[in-house]
């Protein structure tokens, strides 16, 4: 029987994972509660975020560069099955009753290494596997994906520790994620996924790995409209990325560690994500799609400094949620599809991989900051006879999480008001025109002039 192929290939692949990303929904909620509940501070979760995010970024070359040499299948296998190690290892370690929290950044770092492939990965398998009329739905379905796991994997995970208790309720939230990861391998068995003939560019032996780990900087440098895109992407992380390591321990922190509110929140993004990815692959996205891609920005700006900093409830902050989600899958998608339709399919794994890790280093380095800054800082000063809550008391409120909430108003208006400054620039704001597609480059990207 012939292996499927084509959209018909892709979708059995991200059948896989729909299921293997809502058991890494599940495991993430379940050890973020588990630390929170062990510390009641924002640092361990930060640092453990900086752990699984880290070695991600900074091995994302080398795997870029191995992707382009490697069967695409087999790394994607083997990148899942890795990843999917780091649940098996909590399991046993808490089961036995060993489980601490330096084991849980130990487990990031190595899985975090091994996960740096299956961003480029399954990235470079999508421009393989369906036509390029179908980039921005294939982008769609996986951002539908990850949607599908935002809607029920924190819900579910709030049930098992409500239902079973933390402890029984964690073992079942890891032993759902290590069968998930499981099926998904499974789903990649039983398809076929072309491999593009190797670029006559790449280089021999160990030490050309290192080199060609390089060519995507060379390759985005060497178009100046996209090394402008990619480093907007850059200054946005940064200035945004406190809300990825402090709205949970804020959302804790204001309502009593009520696991249900902070599963509802998280649902709420999921729902959004769904919407927005179905939007997506059913239009196939804006003309230009720099326009989504800066819109969507900006909003998440606003919903961060608004919805969540100065929001008080579940309420605001589920529906801050929906919105980031609703339009941040079309954004991510057509930018995706600008990469997909601008490099080579033999080139992607280490252009992509360049790509990733110029956007997201200043992501970690929030990471690195924000957690002690909050701890120190913010959250002091916003209690009720602190240095700060006389000033902005009357916006975020003071107590437990108000100080955490003022950073996240100061970082996300500072994200959305890049977003116009940006907008700008010629060489963003044109990309889509002066970088031409692929297929009309005749150039080898070494020798392309600076457009």
């Amino acid at each position: 029987m012939a292996r499927p192929r084509g959209m018909a290939g892709f979708t059995v692949v991200w059948a896989g994972q729909v299921v293997s990303m809502l058991g890494t929904a599940m495991a993430q909620f379940g050890l973020m509660f588990w630390v929170w509940n062990a510390t009641h501070s924002a640092t361990p979760m930060a640092i453990l975020a900086f752990c699984q995010f880290f070695p991600a970024i900074i091995m994302t070359p080398i795997a870029g560069s191995l992707v382009d040499r490697w069967d695409r299948k087999r790394t994607m296998m083997i990148s899942d099955l890795v990843a999917g190690s780091g649940s098996v290892m909590a399991l046993l370690l808490f089961s036995s009753g060993s489980l601490a929290i330096w084991q849980l950044y130990a487990i990031g770092i190595f899985t975090g290494m091994f996960g740096a492939f299956q961003w480029p990965a399954y990235s470079a398998a999508i421009s393989t596997m369906v036509e390029k009329k179908h980039y921005a739905r294939a982008d769609g379905m996986m951002g539908m994906a990850e949607a599908v796991s935002g809607i029920a994997g924190a819900p579910i995970a709030a049930f098992l520790l409500i239902a079973f208790g933390n402890d029984a309720g964690l073992q079942w939230i890891l032993v759902a994620d290590i069968l998930t990861f499981t099926f998904a391998i499974g789903m990649l068995l039983l398809v076929h996924i072309p491999q593009p003939p190797p670029a006559k560019d790449l280089q021999e032996g160990r030490a050309g790995v290192f080199k060609d780990a390089l060519y995507g900087f060379r390759y985005i440098w060497a178009r100046k409209p996209l090394l402008y895109l990619q480093l907007s992407f850059l200054v946005v992380n940064f200035l945004a990325g406190p809300a990825m390591v402090l709205l949970n321990p804020m959302i804790l922190a204001k309502t009593g560690s009520d696991k249900a509110v902070l599963g509802t929140v998280q649902a709420f993004f999921g729902v959004g994500g769904l919407i927005g990815s179905i939007a997506l692959a059913a239009w196939g996205g804006p003309k230009r799609k720099i326009l989504a891609l800066l819109v969507g920005d900006f909003i998440a700006g606003m919903c961060i400094c608004i919805g969540f900093g100065i929001g008080r409830n579940v309420y605001v902050w589920a529906a801050s949620a929906f919105l980031v989600m609703l339009t941040l899958p079309i954004s991510n998608g057509a930018s995706q599809a600008i990469w997909q339709s601008k490099v080579e399919p033999n080139r992607q794994g280490r252009v992509f991989a360049a790509r990733r890790l110029i956007a997201q280093f200043s992501s970690a380095v929030t990471m690195v900051i924000s957690g002690p800054l909050a701890d120190q800082f913010f959250e002091p000063g916003m209690q009720a006879n602190g240095t700060l809550a006389g000033t902005f008391g009357w916006l975020v409120g003071t107590g437990p999480g108000a100080g955490m909430a003022l950073f996240l108003v100061f970082s996300g208006l500072a994200a959305a008001l890049a977003v116009p400054i940006f907008y700008l620039m010629p060489k963003v704001r044109n990309v889509e025109r002066l970088v031409p597609d692929w297929k009309e480059e005749k150039n080898p990207p070494e020798n392309a002039a600076n457009q």
